[in-house]
């Protein structure tokens, strides 16, 4: 067999046969009932997986695992940092600790059906609110915690929940953020009205209670009965999460529990290649799609142990920490965000924390949620010593669309690709026509329906949004909204999304072409490029350079550099003549650029603070940046 042959086999198979493929994978599960239907065509575009099928995702997550004997197998390990804790549950512990929790949120009133806001940091007790709300067949829906009040409101308002658990603080580097207040005024601004939230006190900052509303959690948990799993229907929605909208009304992604338990099943042994009974760690926040996938469920699901981190990738204390903890829990994959990665070469180019650390267990690293530029996947392939899998995600799709399936077969990694598409997924590239288009062309990606299970069936009390969002402009296809290439190969890779392709003079220029350029100098620890106006040429490109630690030599001779390397690379076509160099990139938590923003500044267009944003002094530096260049002279 030749190297690829076992990958291509299961993926032909998966559109050949979805129904015998997908019905296989779900002997993974533990099903209360038996399904009618693989999936359901009934009412296109709207199909439903395993429609009639009955099971509970929290039993699948840990009640089996105790039962099977799993019970004393460390299920959760909890590092964090930022208050000197560590903390380990196992399966039988964890399970007990849920029972309880759900215990105590039935007794607020909660049933099947019912929507549930978690408002926490990185805590384990987060992942405790999860697993009872599956638990209790309850719907919950996690917004990040720290986030602001207005964006919670709206939230409140479009899934109108009938309790809120939430703790009374945050902790990041250096500071404490109380979440208590955020949440009482997102409750004020809101016109549904919650009756309840449990608030659990941290010792850090303790929150003021409001009388006949507000429950102390510890208090409500050791009072309650234990809570048995209650079996729901497959097509169920297990949580709704959310997601920006161009309109500003954020989109709720609905996740339904039959279909995302059997892929997230088949993703944990093939894609990451992770055994029951072995350590996970996936670096993300419980806030984020894939702190749902791969901190929550996914691991828990498929019997291994999950980290939970609370921290950062440097500064916690240092750009080691990620070194420390692969060595100290004998972690064997780690997936995190290529920012985070960025940001350890930043501070340490040369790798030289990693000397201090035992990394022998490990076998994989996993970059997703911004493009894994070939750069830093070089520098970090080179400093591990192990394959750097980059693999392309959505909110909306619950898992990869694209990887390499360490699991299955490795097959050869290509820097700057996320490789071959998952099972269960068609990939074309599309013109604006919607015609396909030629091998390394590059154009709009895009999805025939219908997706495979763990992805989203709808948007939540949206199915119109949902259908004009996703599936108009292509009928018969999900539009990814990202813009890239597929091969001879067959490698997809994903350049930027289509809002981010610029036309410079009737020539499209993908950002992401031109970072890969910046990247690749020695100088340059980050960069990101946007689209700027001109009179002449309709856009131009735009950079913005971050510089590694111990650069001394003059900004302005890298800028120069960086040109003339875009002028050899891609051409005088792509018109690349500035770049500035600044201290950061503003980013949203989950580590994405705020391109969108940036070029709003740039061409002197209104713009708002995005909900977002980790740091929004980023963007004065920024907006000092660009009118020293000449722009942002409207703002």
């Amino acid at each position: 067999m030749a190297v690829g042959d076992k990958y291509r086999a299961v993926h032909r198979r998966s559109l050949s046969d979805p129904e015998g493929f997908w019905a296989e994978q779900a002997g993974a599960i533990d099903w209360t009932r038996r399904w009618d239907k693989v999936v359901d065509r009934a009412n296109p575009p709207f199909y439903r997986w395993f429609a009639g099928g009955e099971l509970n995702t929290c039993h699948n997550a840990l009640d089996r695992h105790v039962e099977r004997g799993r019970a004393e197998q460390t299920a959760l390990i909890y590092d964090s940092p930022v208050t000197g804790t560590k903390k380990s549950f196992t399966y039988c512990a964890l399970r007990d600790d849920v029972a309880k929790l759900a215990g105590a949120i039935a007794a607020q009133g909660v049933v099947k059906g019912d929507r549930v806001i978690i408002y926490m940091p990185m805590i384990p007790e987060a992942v405790m609110a999860m697993l009872a709300c599956a638990r209790l067949g309850a719907v919950h829906s996690v917004v990040f915690g720290g986030f602001a009040a207005n964006e919670l409101a709206t939230r409140i308002d479009d899934c109108a929940p009938k309790l809120v658990l939430t703790a009374s603080c945050g902790i990041e580097p250096g500071r404490i953020v109380q979440y208590k207040p955020l949440l009482d005024q997102a409750i004020d601004l809101a016109s549904h009205k919650i009756p309840r939230c449990l608030v659990l006190q941290r010792p850090q900052a303790a929150a003021a209670m409001v009388p006949g509303r507000d429950i102390d959690w510890t208090e409500a948990a050791a009072a309650a009965s234990p809570h048995a799993c209650v079996p729901v229907k497959a097509t169920d929605p297990l949580y709704i999460l959310y997601t920006s909208g161009t309109t500003g009304q954020p989109k709720g992604v609905v996740r339904d529990n039959g279909g995302y338990a059997v892929a997230l099943a088949w993703s944990m042994q093939y894609l990451y290649g992770v055994d029951p009974g072995e350590i996970w760690w996936c670096a993300s926040d419980v806030g984020w799609v894939v702190g749902h996938s791969y901190i929550v469920y996914g691991p828990l699901i498929h019997g291994a142990t999950t980290v939970l981190y609370e921290g950062k990738p440097v500064g916690t204390p240092d750009a080691g920490a990620f070194w420390r903890v692969i060595a100290e829990h004998k972690a064997v994959a780690l997936f995190t965000a290529p920012t985070a990665f960025r940001a350890i070469k930043k501070e340490d180019p040369d790798g030289k924390l990693l000397k201090h650390y035992d990394l022998s267990k490990f076998r994989t690293l996993f970059l997703a949620g911004e493009r894994g530029d070939p750069p830093t996947i070089e520098w970090a392939n080179k400093l591990l010593g192990v394959p750097v899998v980059d693999h392309w995600w959505q909110t909306e799709t619950g898992w990869a669309i694209c990887g390499n399936f360490v699991g299955l077969e490795a097959m050869p990694i290509k820097p700057g690709s996320c490789s071959v598409p998952s099972p269960g997924w068609h990939l074309d590239v599309l013109d604006e026509q919607g015609s396909p288009m030629k091998a390394g062309e590059v154009g709009s990606l895009a999805a025939k329906l219908p997706l495979p299970p763990g992805t989203f069936p709808t948007l939540w009390n949206a199915d119109e949004r949902f259908r004009q969002s996703y599936l108009a402009d292509y009928p018969g296809y999900y539009k990814t909204g990202d813009a890239g290439f597929i091969d001879q190969d067959g490698y997809v890779s994903v350049m930027t999304r289509v809002d981010d392709v610029i036309n410079v003079a009737g020539h499209r220029l993908s950002t992401g072409q031109i970072e890969e350029v910046l990247g690749s100098h020695n100088d340059v620890a980050e960069c990101a490029v946007i689209g700027v106006a001109d009179e002449l040429k309709g856009q131009v490109p735009f950079g913005f350079l971050v510089l590694k630690a111990g650069v001394t030599r003059p900004p302005q001779d890298t800028v120069r550099e960086v040109v003339q390397l875009v002028r050899d690379r891609i051409g005088p076509v792509a018109f690349f003549k500035t770049a500035i160099v600044v201290p950061r990139l503003p980013k949203t938590r989950s580590g994405k650029i705020l391109r969108g923003t940036m070029q709003k500044i740039a061409d002197g267009q209104p713009w708002k603070m995005p909900a977002t944003i980790e740091d929004p002094v980023v963007l004065d530096e920024i907006t000092g940046g660009l009118k020293t260049a000449g722009y942002a002279s409207k703002g």
